[in-house]
């Protein structure tokens, strides 16, 4: 039976490559055609998506069943993923169709692949990864926003090589916005000293400054939901960005590899009519490029980070969303490795 550390281990392991029972954005809809198939990592492993006949999205593991050959590779054929190296094709469920070189192959019809849940939403395609706990998808998670038609934004996408706890680590700190950011457009004003405040729920939390708020990046809120993770904040606009009130971004954290992420970040506003259409008017000519600078100061700072950062960091006060959502994750990648455990007869036994 494993020892306590050797669970402390194995959840450290499972948090460094993601919690599974999740829905996670794995692209933009744009991206996942009925032409050519889109390869990307998930929680280490390689996926394979495109469009079936009627146009729904598919995922499977990108791997052909004959000898291992990268499915991204391949075409789309009728709805089906055909391999480059010999032809195979699979199907949405990863079962094989036909094997061209050999009519009345015996692999023709055995499920050969694990497929995963699909959903898509918001102009992104969402990818169910099971647990022990919850091996079938729950609903798909969502804010509010993005079926609101009030709302009206964009959703804009990046890879990060670097963990994707640094990516989460970033969101639920509030006070970095007025120093790594500070030459910006949106993000240059307010008090460069403050004290935050943590507020709970049952299905998350809000960490916020306790000195200003609509001045800077100045709270993020987290919903902690089953079946899902995102995030929420909300950045001050001066008058020369147009009709409406505050940007809302909406953020999702994508682990791929043990150092790569990619992030999910919809800019909306809530604003109707002629106003609406002024917005994303402006948005696409002007304001565009000034976000995206924003977002790569990020990427840079989180990049250049080493690997072993936790270990030799030193936590003071503003970093009690950090150390909220941290508590809250090691809680969730345990109770999945007690489960697994559960699940195959196995217990922990006490040093």
């Amino acid at each position: 039976m494993p020892t306590t550390s050797e669970l402390k281990a194995r959840i450290e392991a499972r948090l460094n490559e993601g919690l599974r029972g999740q829905w996670y954005p794995v692209a933009k809809s744009v991206e996942v055609t009925g032409a050519t198939p889109y390869g990307t990592e998930l929680l280490s492993q390689k996926i394979v998506l495109w469009r079936d006949a009627d146009g729904a999205a598919c995922c499977v593991e990108d791997f052909c069943p004959h000898r291992g050959a990268p499915l991204s590779y391949g075409e789309v054929h009728d709805g089906n993923i055909a391999c480059r190296y010999h032809g195979v094709m699979v199907d949405g469920t990863g079962t094989v169709q036909r094997v061209p070189a050999m009519p009345d192959c015996a692999i023709e019809g055995r499920k050969a692949l694990r497929d995963f849940p699909v959903r898509e939403v918001g102009d992104a395609v969402f990818v169910y990864v099971p647990s022990a706990e919850r091996p079938e998808p729950p609903e798909l998670p969502l804010p509010p926003e993005l079926s609101d038609p009030g709302w009206t934004g964009f959703l804009c996408t990046s890879t990060w090589q670097c963990n994707y706890r640094y990516a989460l680590d970033n969101l639920a700190d509030p006070m970095h916005g007025c120093y790594l950011h500070a030459e910006s457009f949106t993000l240059a004003f307010g008090s460069k000293q403050d004290l935050l405040e943590l507020d709970r729920r049952e299905d998350g939390f809000r960490v916020s400054r306790v000195g200003q708020i609509g001045e800077n990046f100045d709270w993020t809120d987290f919903t902690l939901a089953e079946g899902g993770m995102y995030c929420f904040l909300d950045i001050p606009y001066p008058p020369a960005a147009g009709p409406g009130g505050h940007m809302r971004i909406l953020g999702y954290v994508s682990p791929m590899g043990p150092r790569r992420c990619r992030v999910f970040f919809w800019r909306m506003r809530k604003v109707e009519g002629w106003a609406r259409e002024s917005w994303r008017f402006l948005y696409r000519m002007r304001l565009e490029p000034r976000h995206w600078a924003v977002l790569e100061q990020d990427r840079v700072m989180l990049e250049g980070m080493p690997d072993d950062a936790r270990r030799r960091e030193m936590l003071y006060q503003h970093d009690i969303g950090v150390a909220h959502l941290r508590r809250a994750l090691n809680r969730a990648a345990r109770a999945q490795i007690e489960a697994e455990d559960a699940g195959h007869g196995k217990g922990v036994a006490a040093e």
